[in-house]
């Protein structure tokens, strides 16, 4: 398993955000899905990593910088037959590594409420995200949940405190 940086370029990951995409729009109004395309996941302000094995890709997520201290992760999303193997708990302590690397003191996220979006809430909550209100560009919304993660007090953590 590899992390790689980029990927959009490829029909395997347009292939698995087209999925990603699908998803939200099955389970949130319009107005409360906001993922990104691929043009606009292309943009200077975002970067983006794809998890590869051989030629098949397991799994993608994006960091956005919100601000010089404060990112936001974007479009993780595990291929389906994929979830289950930790791949997007390797991920995502990747991308808290970048934002960490960047400077970043708080990484923030927006997922669904529905049902459907549990396994990612859970996954981010063992990470150490908490949930949190609207941040960036975003409003309350009934199907969003904000969470976020205090970088700084992570990096003053013990290796042996959880």
């Amino acid at each position: 398993m590899q992390v790689r940086a980029g990927g959009l370029d490829t029909p395997q990951v347009a292939a698995l955000l087209a999925a990603h995409v699908e998803d939200m729009r099955r389970y949130s109004p319009p107005e409360s899905v906001h993922t990104l395309d691929l043009d606009r996941l292309r943009t200077p302000d975002l970067s983006f990593w794809s998890v590869w094995e051989g030629d098949e890709v397991l799994a993608c997520g994006a960091l956005r910088e919100l601000d010089p201290r404060h990112g936001e992760l974007k479009s993780m999303r595990t291929a389906p037959a994929h979830r289950g193997r930790g791949i997007g708990a390797h991920l995502l302590d990747h991308l808290v590594g970048e934002a960490t690397a960047r400077g970043y003191t708080r990484l923030s996220l927006e997922t669904g409420s529905p049902e459907e979006f549990a396994p990612a809430r859970r996954l981010y909550a063992r990470r150490g995200f908490v949930e949190c209100g609207p941040f960036g560009p975003y409003a309350a919304d009934d199907f969003s949940v904000f969470m976020t993660l205090d970088l700084a007090a992570e990096q003053h953590r013990s290796p042996d405190r959880p």
